[in-house]
């Protein structure tokens, strides 16, 4: 069976249907199987074209680690420069440590894919604070550490210092109070920057003309708001909100969820529906709705308005 490069030696681990395979070798089997070989049919085999002639040894030998284990070899080693001249046995250790924190073999590939600098972190100076703040500031049974990373693995790669207490800070003196949805649901917002995502899309809100409460308020009942991009979500979403619905701020209070639909997707097409009706339908209805409720929500709308209707003498 040819294969031309080591995405292909893991496309080829990863399909056989016939039997199930083999648990994927650790890094630290992965040395210890290359070491045992002679290096030099190593350099002709066929994993590598002549375009990986000039590869390392260790640079092949990371390479083959990382696509065993499910990762994009070239996307982490473009992404983290420092992976280069990382030892296998320090690729290794992290994983180590981090199954002894209850993460599977399994979620690498995806932890490992979104922050590959988490391969080259310190342990004790990068990582195990993570897992401390986790523990003592979010309350995060030892059980649970799992689901949180898996949640958000961007948690790995901030620091606890000047990252995650500051905004942890941050939100508490906003008003969020639950630290189990902190760490479960909203943990992205523990990764967020304060100067340039959180306290900007609260100032963007409170432009509109809402109060500093009534800002707060609506993010406390859909933290997701800080999440969205002012530009490409808020700008476009509330021009239409005002100038093509014609609603009123009042709507936008009760229902900030607005902002978490797809304008092209969800908000246009609902709207053009309830405009060719020609019946009201409040801002929730209409968007949380799925399409069949939808249909049979304008349907009965629109019976009970013509039932309402007075009779022309």
């Amino acid at each position: 069976m040819p294969v031309a490069g080591a995405t292909a030696l893991h496309s080829f681990l990863c399909s056989s249907p016939q039997k199930p395979l083999s648990p994927p070798l650790s890094c630290h089997q992965l040395n210890t199987s290359l070491a045992a070989k002679p290096k030099t049919p190593l350099q002709k085999h066929p994993l590598y074209t002549p375009t990986h002639a000039n590869l390392s040894l260790q640079i092949k030998e990371k390479i083959l680690c990382l696509e065993i284990m499910g990762v994009d070899s070239g996307k982490a080693l473009s992404q983290n420069l420092s992976l280069h001249t990382a030892t296998l046995e320090s690729i290794h250790s992290i994983i180590s440590f981090l199954q002894s924190k209850g993460i599977l073999q399994k979620d690498l590939p995806r932890i490992f894919g979104m922050c590959p600098r988490i391969l080259t972190s310190t342990i004790r100076t990068d990582l195990n604070p993570v897992f401390t703040f986790l523990s003592q500031d979010l309350r995060v049974p030892d059980h649970s550490f799992r689901r949180v990373i898996n949640r958000c693995p961007r948690l790995l790669t901030s620091s606890v210092r000047d990252q995650l207490k500051p905004a942890l800070f941050y939100l508490q003196r906003l008003g969020f109070k639950d630290l189990e949805a902190l760490a479960y649901h909203d943990s992205v917002l523990l990764v967020s920057s304060l100067e340039n995502t959180l306290i900007p899309k609260l100032k963007y809100l409170e432009s509109l003309g809402l109060s500093r409460d009534e800002t707060v308020g609506m993010v406390l009942r859909c933290p997701s708001l800080l999440t969205f991009s002012i530009e490409n979500n808020y700008k476009p979403k509330y021009e239409y909100f005002a100038e093509v619905m014609e609603k009123k701020m009042e709507e936008l209070k009760e229902f900030p969820q607005y902002f978490a639909f797809s304008l092209e997707k969800r908000i246009k097409p609902r709207h053009a529906q309830v405009l060719q009706s020609g019946v009201e339908v409040p801002l929730p209805l209409m968007l949380k709705s799925t399409d069949d409720e939808f249909v049979e929500l304008i349907t009965q709308v629109g019976r009970m308005s013509m039932a309402e209707a007075p009779l022309s003498p």
